[in-house]
């Protein structure tokens, strides 16, 4: 089915190189909304250029919760398409690309249905988010899939990050509150 005129994706380079913004152009009628979501034709030239390994969704329950800040390490390196379907969340992206002139920093987006924006992460960024809504729920497109022995993670309330969280942080898991806080002996990844 081809889909109907302009239902296309507005690429958008952000602040951190390789860190994209996805515009999602939904078409409205009096039947609803129809919206791309994933092409890889269009996102080719913002540096998707794998297909997609793996889909996952999330559903976090109470606003001010947070998620992340999660990677994987080489070679299990991803590129993610984070795009909130449901409330509305606080998402984040952190250089942590070894030899980067923005390693460490981050940048932030709000995602919601509303804003019809998604977040195009490269690989060598560690991704978290905060609800700012109840029920917030968001689809993950992957290019490599989860690979337990690759898995790592920063600590979100790291202070060395600094990030300034819209909420009072209401909920963490365990696994994301025990991350190991940065020191100078973090050297990166190295892709």
């Amino acid at each position: 089915m081809t889909p109907p005129i302009g239902a296309r994706l507005v690429c958008t380079a952000l602040p951190l190189s390789g860190l994209v913004r996805v515009q999602r152009q939904p078409l409205l009628d009096a039947r609803g909304l129809f919206e791309r979501m994933f092409c890889a034709e269009e996102l080719a030239a913002a540096g998707w250029t794998q297909p997609i390994a793996q889909i996952n969704h999330s559903i976090t329950r109470q606003r001010g919760s947070v998620r992340g800040l999660h990677y994987q390490r080489p070679p299990h390196a991803e590129m993610k398409l984070v795009s909130c379907l449901h409330g509305e969340v606080w998402d984040v992206a952190v250089d942590l690309r070894a030899g980067s002139p923005t390693f460490l920093q981050w940048h932030a987006e709000r995602l919601s249905p509303d804003n019809a924006c998604a977040l195009l992460i490269p690989p060598g960024f560690a991704h978290g988010f905060q609800a700012l809504s109840d029920d917030a729920e968001l689809l993950y497109l992957h290019s490599t899939a989860y690979a337990p022995q690759a898995e790592a993670g920063l600590n979100p309330l790291d202070p060395l990050l600094a990030l300034p969280w819209p909420l009072p942080v209401a909920d963490m898991s365990d696994r994301d509150r025990s991350h190991a806080r940065l020191t100078d002996l973090f050297e990166g990844v190295r892709l």
